[in-house]
């Protein structure tokens, strides 16, 4: 039995889930800090849906309902929040 083993195949996909919502609270108290006021970057909702979707496949791996309802839920709100900022963008677009 090698390394690569179903169990830490999906591990690896759970921690990089984790890392991922980590790095999105990291970037967005980077930019907050540069700007001298809270702010959410755009990478922020990337990094959330990214996130969600490998904890998400880690949940269905595990059969764990409470994540998976958890994921999905959040993801909703994500894909929103990109949705609003691309209808601002076209928006800024059409005004200029």
């Amino acid at each position: 039995m090698g390394l690569l083993t179903l169990e830490n195949i999906f591990l690896i996909i759970g921690f990089s889930g984790q890392a991922c919502f980590f790095l999105r609270f990291l970037i967005q108290w980077m930019h907050s800090e540069r700007k001298k006021q809270s702010s959410i970057p755009v990478v922020f909702w990337y990094l959330s849906l990214g996130g969600s979707f490998l904890v998400l496949v880690y949940a269905i791996y595990r059969k764990d309902p409470v994540f998976i309802i958890g994921q999905l839920t959040g993801s909703f709100v994500y894909v929103r929040n990109l949705c609003l900022i691309k209808n601002e963008e076209r928006k800024r677009i059409v005004l200029k």
